[in-house]
């Protein structure tokens, strides 16, 4: 069931401007953010985020009038990322940095090394995992939604959010026992 406005949709498919940009204004942070964290390349999540904003133009006119834009546009950037991953090998030695947002100046640095502790966790997840962490954490779909736009039932996205919650509390907990032992391995000198 669509939660849009029938005006909104409508106006999509007669390829309204105004609707158009609406729905861009509304939809861009956080679709880019999960290409972002999909991709973990500005670039590539940039050009995958075009793509889903061009297949919109190209496709609106098609739209069904009960259609969740916001499910249509994810799974469309699902299968943009997807597409893109059978066509390149990516280079996972860059994940670490790439999808996390800006750093703010007032941060604290406990803050920041938690940050990248969970960037770090995230990355060392299978795709799957992190697919339905994003979808769920980051983009803030609701399960009918992140169901929708991976193709399965509510019940089994919900079974597989709490299987990628769990291995990534394995992560996590993984990297502060090793950063637990390098403390105490450390000689004394050299401990803050």
């Amino acid at each position: 069931m669509s939660s849009d406005p029938p005006s909104l949709i409508e106006g999509l498919q007669r390829a309204d401007p105004l609707a158009f940009e609406t729905l861009y204004e509304r939809e861009k942070a956080a679709l880019y953010g999960f290409l972002l964290r999909l991709a973990r390349d500005p670039h590539v999540a940039a050009d995958l985020f075009q793509n889903v904003w061009l297949k919109l133009a190209r496709h609106a006119g098609r739209l069904r009038s009960d259609s969740n834009l916001r499910a249509w546009l994810f799974t469309v950037a699902r299968h943009e990322y997807l597409s893109f991953r059978r066509a390149q090998a990516l280079d996972l030695s860059r994940l670490l940095a790439l999808g996390l947002e800006p750093r703010e100046p007032d941060e604290s640095v406990e803050h920041d090394t938690r940050r990248l502790a969970f960037a770090a966790a995230l990355a060392q997840l299978a795709d799957g995992d992190r697919e339905v962490l994003l979808l769920a954490g980051v983009a803030g779909l609701e399960a009918e939604q992140a169901a929708q736009v991976l193709g399965i039932s509510d019940v089994a996205f919900r079974q597989r959010l709490a299987r990628a919650r769990r291995r990534l509390g394995e992560r996590l907990r993984e990297q502060a026992d090793t950063a637990t032992e390098t403390r105490r391995a450390a000689p004394k000198g050299v401990r803050g």
